[in-house]
């Protein structure tokens, strides 16, 4: 069973299921799929923004799992090639965009979560993360611990320092970002996804909108 915690956040929720789509329809193995929002946390950007750092304490530390902002993502190939990157030596592996800044200084714009883009290191490795739940360096992050944190240091994975795996970067593509859709096993729109008005004609739209229209239930009948 693969363990898949994603990103949930009710004014993206049409992302979600596209993004859910676009995994369960290219899946070789069974997917556990576990929505992530506030959790009683407070919010960041979006609903999930700290929740995602509890994926180890509700696994209760054990095993492995994927957490994947998923609400504005897509997958075009089969979830279990990414589990099978495991490799427990990490306490997390992710895609590791060096030198990275954005192109937009505004993301969501024309949308309820309109806001400015904050530029920081490390920006965007926790948006997909293959997590060693047994790893000891997130023995310490609980919902008490999480509600007095500094949300930058968790977003820079400073916790686990030492301990970070590289992911290959197809599985984060940045593709509004300027990283080539052509390749990418996940695309990620980091300032909206096309279903936004604003975003509609991003790379790798036709993707996003192909997803979307198989989650139609009358449009299957």
């Amino acid at each position: 069973m693969i363990h898949l915690f994603c990103g949930y956040e009710a004014r993206e929720a049409l992302g979600f299921h596209a993004f859910v789509a676009s995994v369960l329809s290219q899946a070789s193995q069974p997917v556990s799929i576990v929505p992530l929002a506030e959790m009683g946390l407070p919010r960041g950007s979006n609903a999930f923004t700290l929740s995602r750092f509890l994926v180890p304490f509700l696994t209760g530390y054990r095993g492995h799992a994927i957490f994947a902002d998923a609400s504005d993502m897509l997958v075009t190939a089969d979830i279990a090639e990414l589990d099978a990157l495991f490799d427990p030596r990490f306490a997390v592996q992710v895609v590791q965009h060096p030198n990275y800044r954005t192109r937009h200084q505004i993301k969501y714009r024309g949308t309820a979560l309109e806001t400015i883009n904050t530029e920081y290191a490390r920006k965007n490795w926790a948006s997909v993360m293959l997590i060693n739940c047994e790893h000891p360096a997130w023995s310490g992050i609980t919902p008490d611990s999480l509600a007095g944190a500094k949300v930058l240091d968790l977003l820079q994975l400073v916790h686990c320092d030492g301990a970070v795996g590289a992911l290959p970067d197809c599985w984060n593509r940045l593709v509004d970002e300027g990283h080539p859709v052509e390749g990418a096993k996940l695309m990620h729109w980091t300032a909206g996804i096309p279903g936004f008005p604003a975003y509609q004609d991003a790379p790798g739209a036709e993707q996003w909108f192909s997803a979307m229209r198989s989650t139609d239930l009358r449009a299957a009948a």
